[in-house]
């Protein structure tokens, strides 16, 4: 009879020993396979739309900048990211939005009532009101324009970040 108890004892710890081990490799490995294939989730999810306001709230042929915060997530840490965009246009009907970032170190520009221009104070890039092109300064590109669209009424921004310093235009 003990060699028989022996046996089943023995057996007994291998199951257990084998179930732990399961449980340990299945614990370790959700969280690793998480990470691992976030990036497929965060590419399937598409473009982040942003409520920007009313659409006639807007003054015609004045740029308002917009301020919003926007939830970022990196594999399975959530941060808040403040980000702006300017949002000009003539007539109440078409948008154009252009991304809060300079082109050439992703600072913040500001608009320059005066020469009705934007400007980046941290190097002088200068940019047409209208259409984002580089009028003077070490910008590399355009200003970053975004995509619209309204819904009743409401004023929306496919909301992007994008390559600072390089002449193509990259999604960062």
């Amino acid at each position: 009879m003990n060699g028989e108890a022996g046996a089943d004892r023995r057996r007994f710890l291998g199951i257990i020993s084998g179930v732990g081990a399961l449980t340990s490799a299945f614990l370790a490995g959700v969280p690793a396979l998480r990470a691992f294939l976030s990036p497929l989730r965060v590419a399937r999810r598409g473009q982040e739309w942003v409520r920007l306001g009313e659409a006639d709230q807007f003054e015609f042929g004045v740029p308002t900048k917009v301020d919003f915060v926007q939830t970022v997530q990196d594999a399975w840490i959530e941060t808040r990211a403040l980000r702006d965009v300017w949002v000009y246009t003539d007539d109440g009907e078409t948008f154009t939005v252009y991304n809060g970032r300079c082109t050439h170190l992703a600072c913040g520009y500001r608009f320059d009532e005066a020469r009705g221009v934007f400007q980046c104070p941290c190097h002088n890039g200068l940019y047409d009101l209208k259409t984002g092109a580089v009028l003077g300064g070490p910008p590399p590109r355009p200003l970053d324009k975004l995509e619209t669209r309204i819904e009743r009424g409401i004023l929306y921004v496919a909301y992007q970040s994008f390559r600072a310093g390089v002449p193509e235009k990259a999604a960062v």
